[in-house]
C-alpha cells in the first residue's frame, strides 16, 4: 500500500477548484466540545467557529484559518 506522508511531487495530479458551497458556521466566545462522525469529541477554543456542513455534520474551524477559506455572507443561505 503505498504512503502518502508530507507534499511530494505526486505524477499525474490534475487542477481542481473546490465547489462554491454555502455551509453554517457560528463563532464561539467560550471553550466547547463537538462529537465528531467519528463518535469521539473535538475541543474548540474561544473564537473558534462552530460549523454545520453540508449533511449536517458539526466540526471546529481555527478562526484564523476560517478567515483565509471562507467569507461570511450576511444573511444570506
Amino acid at each position: 500500500m503505498k504512503v502518502f506522508e508530507e507534499f511530494e511531487n505526486v505524477t499525474d495530479m490534475v487542477p481542481c477548484r473546490k465547489r462554491p458551497i454555502v455551509v453554517h458556521c457560528k463563532e464561539i466566545t467560550e471553550e466547547f466540545r463537538v462529537k465528531t462522525l467519528e463518535g469521539d469529541y473535538a475541543q474548540g477554543k474561544p473564537g473558534d467557529f462552530l460549523m454545520r456542513g453540508i449533511n449536517g455534520e458539526l466540526y471546529i474551524h481555527d478562526r484564523e484559518l476560517f478567515f483565509k477559506a471562507y467569507d461570511i455572507l450576511a444573511g444570506d443561505d
